[in-house]
């Protein structure tokens, strides 16, 4: 063998690809009108989106660090009873609440100094404000707990 023969790399053409791919293509496309052929009869309610399969439709936010404040914010509020469970009615779950609220407060203490003045100043205010309602919250269900 010759040097030039040793050095060039050796090419395999796998056209078996191709016509797997037709394949699969084709059974897509008979599935899809076998959809499209079955009867409507009787519209069906669609199902609401599970947690683990979230609906399509819906876009998901950019990722930024005011979007996580405001999840951890949302997650505070609920376990306040300012959001209302599935079953409509308020759910207060105080030491949750705190959590979230705890949790804040070591992202705040952790970025400080990395943060725009906006991003400071909207997760100083957001804390400043889950700390009241905690508070209010926490009397309103020392009184009742005493009523």
């Amino acid at each position: 063998m010759s040097e030039e023969e040793t050095s060039k790399p050796k090419v395999i053409v796998d056209d078996d690809w191709k016509s797997r791919a037709q394949a699969e293509k084709e059974q897509l496309q008979k599935q899809a009108e076998a959809k499209q052929q079955q009867p409507a009869e009787t519209p069906k309610e669609e199902p609401s989106p599970s947690p683990a399969q979230p609906e399509a439709t819906m876009p998901l936010p950019p990722a930024s660090f005011s979007f996580l404040v405001t999840s951890l914010a949302t997650q505070a509020l609920a376990t306040m009873g300012q959001v209302p469970g599935a079953d409509g009615k308020p759910i207060v779950q105080l030491k949750h609440a705190k959590h979230f609220i705890d949790t804040l407060a070591i992202l705040e203490e952790k970025t400080k100094g990395n943060l725009t003045a906006d991003e400071a100043a909207m997760l100083e205010n957001v804390l400043h404000e889950l700390r009241l309602l905690f508070v209010t919250i926490g009397k309103q269900s020392a009184a009742n707990t005493r009523a």
